[in-house]
């Protein structure tokens, strides 16, 4: 069960799981960069800065129902719109990479965050029998409903849902049974894919062309995953020193990397190839896309009622 109020669907990866799981670009959570339809798709995507907002619609909603039940709730909102930035497999903002690096800072700032919420900190000071109601007013505890879908390319997932949490869900996407499902076809389409595009002819040209100009660079690394990883070895604890020197480091490759990314275009190159293994999938699931991304935009709509942007 969930307990605190980080939720953010946006997990930093590595290797081939970060091109599965998160856009090649970074800027949305299905293909493409959020602004357009994609491939036969009539519907577009959020962009991050929507998905932003309908988060923290939903964590607004959350807290004025944990309300009514009789319990206090923070919400959390620790990062900036600029941090909120997904870094996908490609990052090509030169400026973002200037003042952000690879993010170790941004991540450092959450683990801080995450460490002091209050929520948690609030749930354990109260008493057995309040903590029981706690747990039910938020996600519905022992109580909660089970819910199972199937998964793109076979399988099942299932997730409990109720309380505050469930009702915060349905103000925004309706249904929680059809949200479900609709969710975990979108969030699963990119597995069925990613092995064909990362042998893609076209799009390894491209990061060979990326690789060749991070060489003349002075950074020899065979793609950008390589060179993001390079910067994560160091010790887990440094002095603040040792820190300073890491990111300096890791500013200097990723903003050769996001500049040898811009200079090759692997960006466009990388949106063109997904957008065309992704249309091979239309078939069985451009509707369940389309309504999904439908369901998000109604979402917005709602959201803009009751949370501002981020900034």
């Amino acid at each position: 069960m969930k307990r605190t109020a980080f939720r953010r669907k946006a997990a930093r990866l590595s290797a081939v799981a970060a091109v599965a799981a998160l856009a090649l670009t970074g800027c949305s959570r299905t293909p493409g960069d959020g602004s357009a339809p994609t491939a036969g798709h009539r519907v577009r995507d959020l962009t991050y800065a929507e998905d932003l907002r309908v988060s923290d619609a939903e964590q607004r909603l959350v807290a004025r129902c944990m309300a009514r039940h009789g319990f206090r709730y923070w919400t959390d909102r620790p990062l900036t719109l600029a941090e909120s930035r997904p870094l996908g497999y490609v990052q090509d903002d030169v400026d973002w990479a200037r003042t952000y690096g690879y993010g170790s800072r941004i991540t450092a700032k959450e683990d801080r965050a995450r460490l002091r919420n209050p929520n948690s900190a609030y749930r354990e000071g109260l008493g057995a029998t309040r903590k029981a109601a706690y747990d039910s007013a938020l996600d519905g505890g022992r109580q909660a409903r089970l819910l199972r879908t199937e998964v793109p390319g076979g399988g099942r997932v299932s997730k409990r849902t109720g309380g505050c949490d469930a009702e915060a869900e349905r103000t925004l996407y309706g249904d929680p049974g059809t949200w479900f499902r609709l969710d975990t076809t979108a969030s699963n389409l990119r597995p069925l894919y990613v092995g064909e595009l990362l042998h893609d002819r076209r799009f390894t040209a491209a990061v060979h062309a990326w690789s060749a100009c991070m060489q003349r660079a002075g950074h020899p690394y065979p793609d950008p995953d390589a060179a993001r990883q390079a910067t994560r070895e160091h010790p887990a604890v440094q002095t603040r020193a040792e820190e300073a020197r890491s990111f300096a480091a890791e500013t200097r490759i990723a903003v050769a990397d996001a500049t040898c990314a811009r200079a090759v275009s692997l960006r466009s190159v990388g949106q063109d190839r997904e957008a065309h293994y992704l249309a091979r999938l239309d078939g069985e699931y451009g509707a369940r896309l389309d309504a999904y991304r439908q369901v998000r935009l109604t979402a917005l709509g709602r959201a803009e009622q009751i949370a501002p942007a981020r900034t």
